[in-house]
């Protein structure tokens, strides 16, 4: 959809907005410098936008003026680069986000002891905000919500200073976005949610489709300008709820496909199936599946957060929402079978959990990055604790294991050697990491406890391998 084919005309308010918006002359603010944030401002600035990261952790500020950066695949050259050329600055100081055009909110949205959302970050995010409001800004949140934050969360603080920015119905056809019944907004409030995956070389973050929805036409249009001039692709969608939405959806149905894998994986183990020769044969279909593989649970800060904020909402409309909820008990289980696996192993050699030695292999969520968030082996490494092992780890992206929101294991990660290995009970791959090398593991260990079926290839020594 271009800019400019909407109907009826832009207010002046928007016409001005996009036209400094699609000339570069626009400046971007993005709150909030972690996975999603940092990404998405220095793309901003190699856009040639003049952009302004802000933070409330004087350490990252430190660093992104130094030219680091503190996150593995998001090298020191591209922070640097944009930093030396004057196009990205980072800043704790929010009283100039009363300079900014435009502002994207990319704060963490994480689930409170009760497993309901906390909203927390974004509010306190939105109170700061609006302290610096100006006419004509763009507002927009990336953070994954359930349908409705920002209209009936974040709307109703911004304009507690008197600017007004009123929720109005839009249609879309084809290129063409009519509103209806819109009252010029003082300002412009929008919703498109982040797409990052973290250490995926296929994709970019400026190749990945960005789907955007406001709370009036005004809103919409002024936010997809800012994203043509980095995106390759916009998505213009016909509310910010169904922008929220369609976060959540893509969040769930994988959850709801790994759950059915890890489901499945159990009951394979008691029938003597392999799961992962059944998931090979089920992928050569070439149409109708997708292959998922089963795990040692959830990671990240999506799939085992997001779908909790829609279970959380549907309460309200008095709608169960059974396959969320069944998905989530059965991930939620899966670092309890692993703990069980580990223990039985140990058992059918003579030892007990409580006093072995357990060597943890990869504490990431996922391969071949450092993001610790919501990682399946956080909570295997505090069972297998509480159950009396003494558990250290290895992770080659992860080099200290600090204290952490729900975690402090004062851990640092031991090198992996046939020495480290010989010292260990049981050595337990949680995350399949590309650089290890598993031969080397299975030689060295007395027993390997693979969770990743990262030892598929191994030749020798299968004796030693427990796949759970």
């Amino acid at each position: 959809m271009e800019i400019g084919k909407e109907s009826p005309k832009m207010g002046t308010n928007v016409s001005k907005l996009c036209t400094r918006l699609k000339a570069r002359t626009a400046q971007v603010g993005v709150i909030g410098l972690g996975y999603v944030g940092l990404p998405l401002a220095l793309l901003s600035a190699r856009g040639g936008f003049q952009t302004t990261g802000f933070d409330i952790d004087p350490g990252k500020i430190e660093k992104l003026r130094r030219g680091e950066s503190y996150i593995k695949h998001i090298s020191a050259a591209s922070v640097t680069e944009e930093v030396e050329k004057k196009r990205f600055q980072a800043t704790d100081d929010f009283t100039i986000l009363k300079e900014m055009d435009a502002i994207v909110i990319c704060v963490p949205t994480p689930l409170d002891k009760h497993r309901e959302p906390d909203l927390s970050f974004v509010l306190n995010t939105a109170e700061v905000v609006s302290d610096h409001l100006q006419p004509g800004q763009l507002i927009v949140l990336e953070s994954t919500t359930y349908p409705g934050t920002t209209d009936e969360e974040l709307l109703p603080i911004l304009e507690r200073g008197g600017l007004k920015c009123p929720v109005s119905p839009y249609t879309i056809d084809g290129a063409i976005v009519t509103a209806h019944d819109e009252v010029e907004p003082d300002f412009f409030l929008a919703f498109s949610p982040e797409r990052e995956d973290p250490g995926n070389k296929q994709f970019q973050t400026r190749q990945v489709p960005k789907i955007v929805g406001g709370v009036n036409a005004s809103s919409a249009l002024a936010a997809q300008a800012l994203y043509q001039s980095m995106f390759e692709h916009t998505y213009l969608v016909s509310s910010s709820r169904t922008a929220e939405m369609a976060k959540l959806l893509e969040n769930i149905y994988r959850s709801v496909n790994i759950a059915l894998v890890n489901e499945l994986k159990l009951l394979c183990m008691r029938m003597g199936i392999d799961i992962w020769e059944v998931i090979e044969a089920a992928k050569t279909k070439p149409f109708g599946f997708s292959a998922f593989y089963p795990g040692p649970g959830l990671g990240g800060h999506c799939i085992p957060i997001d779908p909790f904020y829609l279970t959380w909402k549907a309460r309200e409309y008095e709608f169960p929402t059974r396959f969320i909820e069944l998905a989530g008990e059965t991930n939620t289980a899966m670092p309890y079978h692993v703990v069980n696996q580990v223990a039985a192993a140990l058992g059918q050699r003579g030892k007990t959990l409580h006093a072995s030695r357990v060597l943890v292999l990869g504490v990431a969520y996922k391969k071949d990055i450092d993001d610790v968030r919501e990682s399946p082996a956080l909570k295997i490494m505090e069972l297998l604790g509480t159950e009396g092992a003494l558990v250290a780890y290895h992770d080659p992206f992860v080099p200290r294991l600090g204290k952490m929101r729900k975690y402090d294991f004062g851990l640092q990660s031991i090198a992996l050697t046939p020495e480290t290995l010989h010292a260990h009970d049981c050595t337990l791959i949680v995350t399949d990491h590309s650089a290890v090398d598993y031969d080397l593991v299975v030689d060295e260990s007395s027993l390997v406890v693979d969770t990743r079926n990262a030892t598929a290839r191994v030749a020798c020594h299968r004796e030693k391998i427990v796949r759970c």
